[in-house]
């Protein structure tokens, strides 16, 4: 038996709060993971199998879920520690049960909740939006690209996305980085809910990082935070990589802050750098991990697989099914 309890204001339930809250009591995360409850508190009163599995439970567990939220401190028994959050749960019979208001739940065929919207930030060719956008349409990200900023509207990038029907947005107009209340409200307007940047050369305005926070990640040609920042773009990084010596490169996915290239690192892989490789040879082989860890993060993105650390640090839950993390 779990039992978690507390006290705060009513408040609807969010239709996400299944997939990142019921994780938090499991005796089988680590310590690490018990921070991971978000502003909104509830109540959690589970009972539960040894071997807890959060997928496993919506699908076999029977669960009544209630839409009022009624907990700010939150105090697992099994576990020993004390939380700000929980959900207000309790098994019923054979077949798991949710309210309306709870909406997205997960089942034996894959994540089921409510397909997110994208927002992909390019400057040229675009190939990590094509792949993206494949696996959008192969339903391997559980979202969809509504809208291609760009601050090169004629680059092939924006040729590809008017060929398939998706919003291209000029950004910025100008020389300089402005307007970025406008950006942002753009944005929303087309219920945007997540940012990718796949090779866009500017700096992201404030007020766009600030709106969504946690919620925008970067792709980088180098395993950061080495060959980074500010002028580190294209062919540029793969020449300081080669030239330093380094044996190994490969492409790095974070989340993005208010500096180039700067944030928490989410994922990376590592090719080597052979003694022979010019700047295009590796520019290639990084290319091609590029496009496999980019779809890899942003599935974890729109499927709420993404946990984050005491210290700051973002890991990806490998699937609902498989508690390993990395």
């Amino acid at each position: 038996m779990i039992s978690c309890r507390g006290i705060s204001s009513h408040k609807a339930l969010d239709p996400s709060i299944l997939s990142r809250r019921l994780p938090v009591v499991s005796s089988h995360h680590p310590p690490w993971l018990f921070h991971h409850a978000s502003a909104t508190s509830f109540n959690i009163h589970l009972t539960l199998h040894t071997s807890f599995n959060p997928r496993r439970l919506y699908r076999k567990s029977k669960l009544e879920l209630w839409g009022l939220l009624v907990g700010s401190s939150v105090r697992s028994e099994q576990c020993g520690s004390t939380q700000s959050q929980g959900l207000r749960c309790k098994a019923l019979g054979s077949k798991a049960i949710a309210s309306e208001e709870v909406g997205s739940v997960k089942n034996e065929d894959g994540w089921k909740g409510e397909r997110k919207k994208l927002a992909l930030f390019l400057s040229g060719g675009g190939s990590n939006f094509r792949a993206l956008h494949n696996a959008t349409l192969e339903n391997r990200i559980y979202g969809d690209i509504v809208a291609v900023v760009s601050d090169k509207p004629g680059c092939k990038g924006c040729d590809y996305a008017n060929e398939h029907g998706i919003l291209v947005i000029p950004y910025p107009k100008g020389k300089f980085v402005s307007d970025g209340m406008k950006l942002v409200q753009t944005l929303r307007d087309h219920g945007v809910d997540f940012v990718l940047l796949a090779g866009y050369l500017k700096l992201l305005p404030v007020e766009l990082v600030q709106a969504y926070p946690r919620s925008i990640l970067n792709i980088h040609p180098a395993l950061l935070p080495a060959f980074g920042g500010k002028g580190y773009y294209g062919l540029k990084v793969h020449e300081a990589v080669i030239k330093s010596g380094a044996r190994f490169s490969g492409p790095t996915i974070h989340f993005v802050d208010e500096k180039y290239d700067h944030g928490p690192i989410l994922a990376q892989r590592v090719v080597q750098v052979l003694p022979s490789d010019s700047p295009n040879d590796l520019a290639t082989k990084v290319l091609k991990e590029e496009h496999g860890l980019y779809v890899e993060a942003a599935a974890a993105l729109c499927e709420d697989r993404i946990f984050w650390r005491e210290d700051g640090v973002p890991l990806i839950r490998k699937s609902w099914d498989e508690a390993e993390y990395y």
